[in-house]
């Protein structure tokens, strides 16, 4: 059944270089984005450490960009930021809501198992409250979003946005494209964002709880939702601490590395 997302929002860029502009500035290819296929994508600082993720759809006048609500007023103002004289407009469109298992729309482009995903208008379209239903199916398939991740903390790689077809590699230059380009090359993975459920089904310790194994760090907790969330892991210690009990703040737990993500 169709149900609304209340946790997003919808920014809309139009204007004769609505595409140009946003293809200069973030981490995936705006130009495939046409009606029925949307991009997963990430603005990052010149550091390469992301600060806003999003869905990117085409519109009858340019683009719809799909976000987090509380961060679309901090999101639109970057995006204004980067206009100087650039003939687009950036419009915060509350008459659009954002739509989980519709009928159309586009398949999710960062995991089909995530569903169709449609940009409708509220007057036109009424749904139930699919929030937690939909947090439940992102924590059981292991998909990050913004809040798991933070603004300016993680890298684009750490946080598994190339695995979800955030990045393109061929486009071209944008921000923080250097060092993301650097990481990807240089071969292997240290870091992945994976996921972290308490073994008791206690709720997960608040803050940054490192994850231990035997007393060494493998790792801190980045978010928590009751007994699951999402941890920053060390690969390599991670491998080397199998067998051992791992703990945040002294609670037991488990680390799952997603079945999408590369072997």
């Amino acid at each position: 059944m169709t149900a609304e997302l209340t946790d997003r929002a919808v920014i809309a860029l139009s204007g004769p270089e609505a595409r140009p502009f946003l293809q200069g500035l973030i981490t995936n290819d705006v130009e495939k984005v046409v009606p029925g296929r949307a991009a997963y994508a990430a603005l990052l600082t010149p550091q390469g450490k992301i600060l806003f993720d999003f869905l990117v759809a085409a519109s009858e006048d340019g683009l719809l960009v799909d976000c987090r609500r509380e961060v679309r007023e901090a999101l639109a103002k970057r995006l204004s930021m980067y206009k100087l004289r650039t003939k687009v407009d950036v419009v915060l469109r509350d008459d659009v809501g954002v739509f989980v298992d519709s009928e159309s729309g586009f398949v999710d482009p960062r995991l089909s198992a995530l569903g169709m995903r449609a940009l409708m208008s509220k007057r036109e379209f009424a749904a139930p409250d699919g929030l937690q239903a939909y947090l439940d199916r992102r924590l059981d398939l292991g998909v990050p979003e913004g809040a798991d991740f933070g603004s300016d903390r993680l890298f684009a790689l750490d946080a598994n946005l190339d695995e979800l077809h955030a990045i393109s590699y061929e486009k071209g230059c944008y921000v923080g494209q250097e060092l993301t380009a650097r990481m990807k090359h240089r071969g292997k993975d240290r870091k992945r964002l994976l996921t972290v459920a308490t073994r008791n089904g206690t709720p997960l310790p608040a803050g940054d709880a490192p994850v231990t194994a035997d007393g060494r760090d493998v790792g801190a907790i980045t978010s928590r939702y009751g007994a699951r969330g999402f941890a920053l892991i060390r690969l390599d210690r991670l491998a080397e601490a199998s067998g051992a009990t791992l703990e945040a703040a002294g609670v037991p737990v488990g680390v799952t590395k997603q079945d999408w993500l590369s072997p």
